[in-house]
């Protein structure tokens, strides 16, 4: 049971406040800005949703998801 094709959990990922499917335990820089239609050279931010705080995310950095909506880690993704 692979997660790449839908047979493990289902992660979703607010990026620019629009929730997107995404079907494996983490989710990289590059892969937000592809999903989100955020351009190449654009800042990724990471914001605690619980707190409001938010940090840059490296360019090679991997963040690791929780299945389902609303549960676990509570964050959403920006532009910079």
């Amino acid at each position: 049971m692979s997660e790449e094709h839908g047979q493990g959990p289902k992660y979703v990922v607010n990026i620019d406040d629009v929730d997107h499917d995404w079907h494996q335990s983490t989710i990289t820089v590059p892969e937000i800005r592809t999903l989100g239609g955020i351009p190449t050279g654009t800042e990724v931010l990471e914001v605690n949703l619980d707190t409001n705080e938010e940090r840059t995310l490296a360019e090679d950095e991997a963040v690791t998801l929780k299945p389902g909506h609303g549960f676990g880690k509570k964050i959403k993704f920006k532009r910079g």
